[in-house]
C-alpha cells in the first residue's frame, strides 16, 4: 500500500482527490490506473470553466495499450487543468499523485468527499 497516499481520497474509476486549503479538490488518476494504462501518450483535460457532474467524462488518457476515459469524482466546477501534461503526458507515469495531476474543481458539495474511499478501502478495490 506504500504508492497509495492515505491523505487522499479514491474512487472506483481510479481517481483519486485531495482536498486543498482553499476548499478546491485537486483531481488525477492513481498509479494503479498508470500502471494498467502503460506509457501514456496523450492527455484530453475538461475546459477550465465547465460544470461537471459526478461521474460525468472529464477527458481522457491514451497509451500505448489503450484508451481510457477520466471522469469526475464529484460534481464540480473545473477551476484549473495541468497544461504541463499536454506536453508531456508522461507525467502521469511518472509522478501521478504529485506533477500528474489532471484538474482541479470546486466542488458543488465539500461532503461529497465524505462517501469516498480512503486509501485503504481503495488497496482493497485493487487488491493491494
Amino acid at each position: 500500500m506504500s504508492n497509495i497516499p492515505a491523505e487522499l481520497k479514491y474512487v472506483e474509476s481510479h481517481e483519486w482527490l485531495r482536498l486543498e486549503a482553499d476548499g478546491s479538490v485537486t483531481v488525477g488518476i492513481t498509479a494503479h490506473a498508470q500502471e494498467l494504462l502503460g506509457d501514456i501518450v496523450f492527455v484530453e483535460l475538461p475546459k477550465i470553466g465547465s460544470v461537471l457532474a459526478k461521474e460525468e467524462q472529464a477527458g481522457a488518457v491514451e497509451s500505448v495499450k489503450a484508451a481510457s476515459d477520466v471522469y469526475c469524482p464529484i460534481a464540480g466546477e473545473v477551476l484549473e487543468v495541468n497544461g504541463e501534461l499536454e506536453g508531456a503526458p508522461d507525467l502521469a507515469n511518472n509522478d501521478p499523485y504529485g506533477a500528474g495531476w489532471f484538474f482541479k474543481i470546486k466542488p458543488a458539495n465539500a461532503s461529497d468527499l465524505d462517501g469516498l474511499m480512503d486509501a485503504a478501502a481503495y488497496a482493497k478495490e485493487i487488491g493491494a
